[in-house]
């Protein structure tokens, strides 16, 4: 640790950043009674934040911390996307016609506007958020984490926290004190950005992709005439000196859009470039990467900041149980093996929406045209595209932990009510595995109520269980399956295992194991 010595009090957990993915951790671990220390180098709020959409499974996960209400009132709601090829339309990805979601559309706005939401909600769950810290150094040591901490002012801190959340962004002190690689594969685009006041024959309720020879653009509504649009440049042609300016916009909005855009006012522009990076690992020990810090992404797709509040989410319930002492230590090895196979997937068909938006001979322009095609009008690409944009589609363990299209909020403490949509969608509890009690889609069989208490009788004191006797949303229903069951769902969402309800002892031992040993059967 280069000498360090004395040790000062440390909150149970540490978390180095303060953007939406670090906030999400403090708050689910706030809300669970778990003291966290937030620190922030100081980056600070941005008008010029990139990521602007919220897809339909983190709005069903932000309901955990009690915010996606309040996202809701803020946001600009959109059905879907669209992909074009020189002003044709090939294809439409629908959020609205997803059956499985309580939350049927993705929700756009800036980044600041989210992490304003999330400190408010951090600040009013007890949270007091210290800017101006850097992390300086990390030793892993067998005991936990020793950090220094540098204050503004040259003030030094040094303590040892029992566990450490890397939240710090692409460039995380956290990772490379660990020793962590970060590499990825051989993608490296640069984007100009902007958010812009734009009149356009576009529809206001989709974000459009739009393909050309000279390259690719989104443009994406964001209410009240605002428009995100990012398009591929060369690289350096720009740069925080010199920004993008109205005109190359516009330009390339005529080139490569869809439809009449007029710009009227670029309220910001920047330029960024992207090399695609996932950590070797996400945990060391008692220290984990989340978000950025685990994993840069293309931005086509608007996956990156929603890939890491799921890091954020995923890691959250899992170590609030072990250290309130509900689960034991090694489910937290799930945290690693899961999210990295995520990103992993993630970055695989981001990389491949990026690579067809560049095509730009006229022999792969006419392929990918016509697989986009194709796919638009056989259904696939709404049975696969949409979920996977709205990140429905996560699965962890392969298929062998899917989403299930339930509610994953059951907060019961003031404030932490649900935005709940209509529609029956059940609510499975916050912090523990939630039996569902599944009669099947036909009439019960006769001895279901028996079959049903016996099971009951079983199960350890305390488990929450949903009686699944009333009608369902038909994409719950679907995945539950035609006969009658007991599926035990993660405090995530995530099916745990689909058992036999005539052995509730399979049942019981499962909720142990999951317990005490690790997240999978």
């Amino acid at each position: 640790m280069g000498g360090l010595t004395g040790r000062g009090p440390a909150a149970p957990v540490l978390v180095v950043g303060a953007g939406p993915v670090g906030l999400v951790v403090a708050c689910e671990l706030l809300q669970r009674g778990i003291p966290v220390r937030v620190v922030d180098a100081g980056r600070g709020h941005s008008a010029h934040s990139r990521a602007n959409v919220v897809w339909p499974r983190n709005l069903e996960l932000l309901d955990r911390i009690g915010v996606t209400g309040d996202l809701l009132d803020i946001g600009h709601r959109l059905a879907g996307t669209a992909f074009y090829s020189r002003g044709r339309r090939l294809a439409t990805a629908w959020m609205s016609r997803l059956p499985d979601s309580p939350y049927p559309f993705a929700l756009t706005l800036p980044q600041h506007d989210t992490e304003r939401v999330l400190r408010r909600r951090f600040a009013d769950l007890g949270g007091t958020l210290e800017e101006g810290v850097r992390l300086t150094a990390l030793a892993d040591t067998p005991g936990g984490p020793a950090v220094k901490l540098e204050h503004e002012g040259g003030r030094v801190e040094e303590l040892e926290p029992g566990w450490l959340v890397g939240a710090d962004g692409a460039h995380s002190t956290v990772r490379k004190e660990l020793g962590i690689a970060y590499d990825g594969p051989p993608v490296d685009v640069s984007f100009a950005i902007t958010d812009a006041r734009l009149t356009t024959t576009l529809s206001e309720d989709l974000s459009h992709y739009c393909y050309a020879p000279s390259g690719a653009m989104v443009l994406g509504p964001m209410g009240d005439g605002v428009h995100r649009i990012a398009l591929s440049v060369p690289h350096d042609a720009y740069d925080d000196g010199n920004p993008p300016p109205l005109e190359m916009f516009q330009q390339v909005v005529d080139d490569r859009a869809a439809g009449r855009s007029r710009l009227e006012e670029l309220l910001w522009s920047g330029s960024f470039r992207v090399r695609v990076r996932i950590a070797s690992a996400f945990r060391s020990a008692r220290c984990f990467l989340v978000g950025d810090a685990a994993h840069v992404i293309s931005p086509a797709g608007g996956q990156g900041m929603n890939t890491g509040m799921q890091d954020a989410f995923n890691l959250a319930w899992k170590l609030s149980g072990v250290i309130r002492g509900e689960f034991g230590e090694a489910i937290l090895d799930s945290y690693d093996t899961e999210r990295r196979a995520v990103s992993h997937s993630v970055a695989r068909s981001t990389e491949l929406l990026t690579k067809a938006g560049l095509v730009n001979t006229p022999a792969k322009v006419a392929l990918r045209d016509a697989a986009f095609i194709a796919a638009d009008r056989s259904g696939l690409f709404q049975r696969k595209i949409a979920p996977q944009l709205g990140q429905t589609a996560v699965s962890y363990d392969g298929d062998r932990h899917p989403r299930l299209p339930v509610m994953v909020s059951g907060g019961s403490e003031p404030g932490d009510a649900p935005a709940r949509p209509g529609g029956g969608w059940p609510a499975v509890d916050r912090d523990r595995h939630t039996v569902l009690l599944w009669p099947g889609r036909r009439t019960p069989p006769p001895d279901w109520q028996r079959t049903r208490d016996r099971l009951r009788r079983a199960l350890p004191e305390g488990t929450p269980v949903l009686d699944l006797t009333r009608a369902v949303p038909k994409g719950l229903a679907a995945a539950l399956g035609p006969g009658p069951a007991v599926a035990v769902v993660r405090p995530d969402g995530h099916l745990l295992a689909r058992l036999d309800p005539r052995r509730p002892q399979e049942t019981t031992d499962l909720l142990t194991r999951a317990a005490h040993l690790r997240s999978r059967p």
